[in-house]
């Protein structure tokens, strides 16, 4: 089995152009082994071999000794300075300033291969002079005698879930090449994903947010507790966290963060030292969208990190595109029920129209000149809603955002109330209504008269339609720097969930089947009034009803530089 694993080296080794020396015969007795933790011994100290080795050779080799077997890692490379043999073993220490195929590597490595071989009721030493070559040597027992008779077995239960030779071998033949990872171009107009790491070890932090930081933003803490603070704060792009830390554990802050609404679909990658199918599918099962297992690559961690933000990214574009095709679901919808509606609203003037001219014809010689009076009065008025319905449909494309345009002049707006609630007077009889107007006199200011005349027409009719045959009061008077111009009515209201809601396109507060219209009244008028500076609310009538309150700045100087126009 080593000089199988050994032997997968080869092709890496000899492209380097070292000597490769596998000697790995058959031993007197079996050694009982847990095949996944051995084969990271093997591949470990042969890639930590070949990594520090640049000239000359690399040999493996297994032997027996005093009931041991032995297997023997050597090499002919940097060597290791005397003052760093003590701490070699211990987790994420690196030798400082060592020269190797590549700066990559956690420092992990060799303190796992040290827990694994003691699992084994083994031992690991090494042997090195500096400038000329390293031996690691490891011992494990012979026979069964050292282990409890329940766990021995005679072959493998499963299958190997370890990450196997082949992403050993992988990443020595990339260090022939090129000695660390290459950072990908970035679009230095695009920002760069925040990634939040979480390790209560320093020097992994340190680590991780060297080989992160060429493409990302790494915002690192100390420990799940920070990690949660920090995200909920501020939602990074994905969480790096190791599943063991204090305050709260890895597994801790992913049940956390997939709890809060604002960081539940955040890629959440955990990192552990404990390797193996049960461990990888707990993380997995917790919710973990990756699980790495220590030690990994440089390569394998950005490689991780960028799928995850990539699949994101993507998640997002898809949801993006999912909304933007039930907005434009729903403006089609809204258009076809505008079409049908505007259809309707403006053929009931039309036939109106038609018939009082065919009832004018038919009685030409018949009728009294008062009858034929009425009729054409009758006419008229469904001549001037139809020319109104007309106006309204193409203030839909003038009023769009920002291309209004106001002709600002001064204007006695006392007088022009007055002259609409006259013309109006008509309508409130045939409604059953009464309308009283209460103004203060000669109030005026800089206005678009047209405009303004739109306002009071859209107030007036829209109090006189819904009003229920009920008065409907009309006041303007001054409030400091503005003119407030209410109109009142008692009839069904408006409910308050409603109120900012009427003020768009094609909305209403009512079912159009009882009242009629296009939606566009109310939405024109806001837009005309936002358009003079002012603004519009809609509270309720007491004893019910609706009260429309305007507020318009009357000051020369104030109006036209508001005015887009300007």
């Amino acid at each position: 089995m080593s000089g199988d694993l050994a032997s997968s080296f080869r092709s890496a080794v000899e492209r380097a152009g070292l000597q490769f020396i596998v000697d790995c015969p058959p031993l007197s007795q079996p050694v009982y082994l847990d095949g996944e933790s051995w084969e990271k011994i093997v591949l470990n100290l042969v890639s930590n071999a070949f990594k520090f080795t640049h000239q000359g050779s690399i040999t493996v080799r297994t032997r027996e000794w005093e009931g041991r077997a032995l297997l023997e890692v050597s090499d002919t490379g940097t060597g290791i300075p005397a003052a760093e043999l003590p701490r070699l073993f211990e987790r994420f220490h690196r030798v400082k300033d060592a020269h190797a195929r590549t700066h990559e590597g956690s420092g992990i490595g060799l303190a796992l291969v040290r827990e694994l071989v003691l699992l084994h009721g083994g031992r690991v030493r090494v042997d090195s002079t500096e400038g000329r070559g390293t031996t690691f040597t490891v011992e494990v027992p012979l026979g069964t005698g050292h282990l409890p008779e329940e766990r021995v077995r005679a072959s493998r239960g499963q299958s190997s879930t370890a990450v196997g030779a082949g992403a050993y071998v992988e990443e020595a033949l990339r260090w022939t090449v090129e000695e660390s990872p290459a950072p990908r171009v970035l679009d230095p107009g695009l920002p760069r994903a925040r990634v939040l790491l979480a390790d209560d070890n320093a020097d992994m932090r340190d680590y991780i947010h060297r080989v992160l930081s060429v493409e990302f933003t790494v915002d690192s803490v100390a420990d799940g507790q920070a990690a949660l603070e920090a995200a909920l704060a501020h939602p990074p792009d994905l969480v790096l966290s190791d599943v063991m830390m204090p305050r709260l554990d890895g597994v801790g802050l992913l049940r956390a963060l997939r709890a809060a609404p604002h960081t539940r679909e955040l890629p959440i990658l955990l990192l552990s030292a404990r390797a193996g199918q049960e461990a990888t599918l707990e993380g997995i099962e917790s919710g973990a969208d990756d699980y790495l297992v220590k030690p990994f690559s440089a390569r394998e961690l950005l490689a991780r990190v960028r799928a995850h933000l990539e699949r994101m990214r993507m998640r997002r574009q898809v949801a993006q595109e999912r909304v933007r095709v039930d907005n434009l679901l729903e403006a089609v919808r809204a258009r076809d029920e505008f079409l049908s509606l505007a259809s309707h609203e403006l053929k009931t003037p039309l036939t109106a129209f038609q018939l009082q001219l065919g009832a004018i014809e038919r009685s030409v010689n018949k009728a009294s000149p008062h009858d034929i009076g009425e009729r054409l009065v009758s006419a008229r008025r469904s001549v001037r809603r139809l020319a109104s319905l007309v106006e309204t449909l193409l203030d839909v494309s003038r009023l769009a955002p920002g291309r209004i345009q106001l002709a600002l002049e001064p204007l006695d707006l006392t007088a022009l109330v007055e002259e609409m609630v006259s013309a109006h007077q008509d309508e409130a009889r045939r409604q059953g209504s009464t309308l009283v107007a209460q103004v203060e006199p000669s109030l005026g200011g800089f206005f678009d008269r047209s405009r303004m005349e739109q306002v009071l027409q859209h107030l007036l009719s829209n109090a006189l339609k819904f009003g229920r045959g009920r008065p409907v009061e009309l006041s303007l008077r001054e409030e400091g720097p503005l003119l407030e111009l209410s109109v009142v009515d008692h009839g069904i209201g408006i409910p308050e969930v409603d109120r900012h809601r009427v003020f768009e396109r094609f909305e209403r507060a009512v079912p159009v089947r009882h009242y009629g219209g296009l939606g566009l009244g109310l939405w024109v008028m806001r837009q005309v009034i936002e358009a003079h500076h002012g603004s519009i609310l809609i509270q309720e009538t007491p004893g019910g009803g609706a009260t429309f309150l305007v507020r318009l700045p009357r000051d020369e100087r104030e109006a036209r530089a508001r005015s887009p126009s300007n």
